[in-house]
């Protein structure tokens, strides 16, 4: 990525929802992330005065005409508990947008899978998608109770009890189903991979050519998503979440190994990803 398009902003907090299971969805106010944000992209933030670690977190989406962004962030330790009681007003320091983001290919059936925080970035593929003419599919999974509305897709397609769908993404155009190993009206009860493998056999082989698949989630999700593409000889592209410190490439705490055409690198998930092609890293 071009490290000159990182940027250190003040970010005012225009909104603060709180969700079941400690989740919440945070508005910041920044023309400058809102312009330059790509799908995959992040932000570091500060969470309060009294810690100086800031925390990465994935920009979910973006409201260019307003100059806003949003981030989805689940609480599971003190930065984030700090973070979640900040209040509107407030004024985040704020560096992004960082790292390099997913690149569409021109097969015209994304397949976008996201797990727990891993469902920001497939959001915002969706955003950066809505328009164009393509036939794509989201899976979003969580073990939580999602961190939105559910309601049953306008389509009715059924697919083995995945009836319920993300509200913004059906006004996106975007068809989407749900999993979990939960108990949820309307949700696909499995891993988001079982749901992908039903949503796959039921294209034909011309369709499944025009499929390439992107994922954002835990590592395990991920090593079994990139399992499921090469099963069905699919293109895919991995976020990768991974601890870091200063998220600009200059500490190399997030290293991890990647396959080039010459040999195995080191690369940082901060700036050299933390999107990966899936061959690569896995």
């Amino acid at each position: 990525m071009n490290k000159a398009s990182i940027r250190v902003c003040d970010c005012q907090i225009l909104a603060h929802y709180q969700f079941e299971g400690e989740q919440y969805i945070l508005t910041l106010a920044s023309d400058i992330i809102a312009k330059q944000t790509k799908p995959g992209q992040f932000v570091h933030l500060t969470v309060s005065s009294a810690l100086a670690m800031r925390r990465p977190i994935s920009i979910m989406s973006v409201d260019i005409e307003n100059g806003t962004f949003d981030l989805l962030y689940k609480v599971v330790g003190e930065g984030t508990r700090q973070l979640s009681q900040r209040k509107v007003g407030d004024v985040l320091s704020v560096i992004g947008p960082i790292g390099n983001g997913f690149k569409l290919t021109d097969k015209k059936r994304p397949l976008l899978i996201g797990g727990g925080v891993g469902m920001p970035p497939m959001i915002a593929i969706a955003q950066q998608i809505k328009d164009l003419d393509y036939e794509s599919f989201a899976i979003l999974g969580s073990e939580a109770p999602f961190p939105f509305a559910d309601k049953l897709a306008n389509n009715n397609k059924d697919y083995q009890g995945a009836t319920h769908t993300m509200p913004g993404l059906e006004d996106w155009g975007i068809e989407c189903r749900l999993a979990s190993l939960q108990s949820f009206d309307g949700v696909f009860k499995g891993f988001v991979t079982d749901l992908a493998k039903v949503y796959l056999d039921g294209l034909t082989a011309d369709e499944r050519m025009q499929v390439t698949v992107y994922a954002c989630g835990p590592h395990p999700m991920l090593v079994a998503v990139a399992s499921l593409a090469k099963e069905y000889d699919l293109p895919c592209q991995v976020s990768l979440e991974e601890n870091m410190a200063c998220a600009v490439g200059g500490c190399t705490g997030c290293v991890v190994e990647v396959q080039t055409d010459q040999s195995i690198a080191m690369k940082r998930v901060c700036v050299d990803g933390p999107v990966f092609d899936a061959y690569q890293v896995f």
